[in-house]
């Protein structure tokens, strides 16, 4: 079952919803007979249970029921949030060697928040507020690579409030009394992702292809630190055509031969400029590299020409 892109609830609308953590992460079904072992399944259908061999137990802790459960598989930082840098190291290694080693550098946490079978019974008519119930009372709780975290009945604000605070992607609301449609995008399901504003200095651009020849494709984005100016991206979701030739110009007036960032710059092709312009942009989050993700282009502030 999937989510559709919507505001979420709040506390004045949000009496008859649950919300749980937008986990930074790829979908995951787990399926048991009861024997002890486990199958993990991708949104797609394929078998990944050999990329993750650190959630072979959960098998032992649910041995006798015969389950389908879904969930997110994650890989934490140091600070404990999802990272989905750290977790594209994982993804697409079957070999059991090379799967084992990764296991012990980024091992994976499973966050399980549904239950679509149980004991040879279809739950898939089965409201979520009693799904939920009868996870929990699987007695999974908090193992060494997976947990069931709990959720929010009606206290919108306070997810919301709480994930952002804590560094989390968004929130998923989930209406209490919706049935789990497999395969289905639907309103009883909606994700809400936090967007941060940041304010950054434009250090150079990359051409576009076709017919942004000549016009930046993207920019490339910097945070001034105390060792210099910190490469911090390449922006391009969001440039309208006026924007991208606006730029153009300013480019060319600003053009210098060397990079004005601190460090190194993985970009082909890149073209660079004195760091004198500033924008602001919006992004998901940080990847493990410093990077901006998901990042879209806002607006150039001509109110600022550096953030020193």
């Amino acid at each position: 079952m999937l989510a559709v892109p919507a505001p979420a609830p709040d506390d004045r609308t949000g009496a008859g919803w649950a919300f749980e953590v937008k986990w930074d992460g790829v979908r995951c079904v787990v399926g048991t007979t009861g024997d002890g072992t486990v199958r993990l399944s991708a949104r797609a259908g394929t078998d990944t249970t050999a990329r993750y061999p650190e959630l072979a137990p959960l098998g032992a802790r649910l041995r006798g029921r015969d389950a389908d459960l879904d969930g997110e598989v994650v890989v934490l930082d140091e600070s404990g949030r999802p990272d989905f840098g750290l977790l594209q190291r994982r993804m697409g290694v079957g070999d059991p060697r090379r799967a084992a080693a990764l296991a012990r550098t980024w091992p994976v946490r499973l966050v399980l928040f549904d239950i679509m079978r149980l004991d040879g019974r279809s739950l898939l008519r089965v409201p979520y507020e009693e799904r939920r119930g009868l996870l929990t009372g699987l007695g999974l709780g908090d193992g060494p690579h997976w947990s069931v975290p709990s959720h929010l009945a009606g206290r919108g604000g306070q997810a919301w409030q709480t994930t952002l605070d804590h560094g989390y992607e968004g929130v998923v609301a989930k209406r209490l009394s919706s049935p789990y449609t497999p395969g289905v995008r639907s309103p009883d399901w909606r994700k809400t992702r936090h967007l941060v504003t940041l304010d950054v200095v434009l250090g150079g651009w990359s051409e576009g292809r076709g017919g942004l020849g000549g016009l930046p494709g993207s920019v490339l984005v910097g945070v001034p630190e105390e060792t210099g100016l910190r490469y911090a991206g390449a922006v391009g979701s969001g440039l309208s055509g006026d924007e991208r030739r606006e730029l153009a110009r300013y480019f060319s007036v600003l053009a210098r031969d060397t990079s004005p960032f601190a460090g190194p710059v993985d970009v082909a092709a890149p073209h660079w400029a004195e760091p004198r312009l500033v924008a602001e942009i919006t992004f998901s989050g940080w990847t493990a590299s410093g990077l901006v993700r998901q990042s879209v282009w806002h607006r150039l502030r001509p109110d600022l020409t550096r953030l020193d």
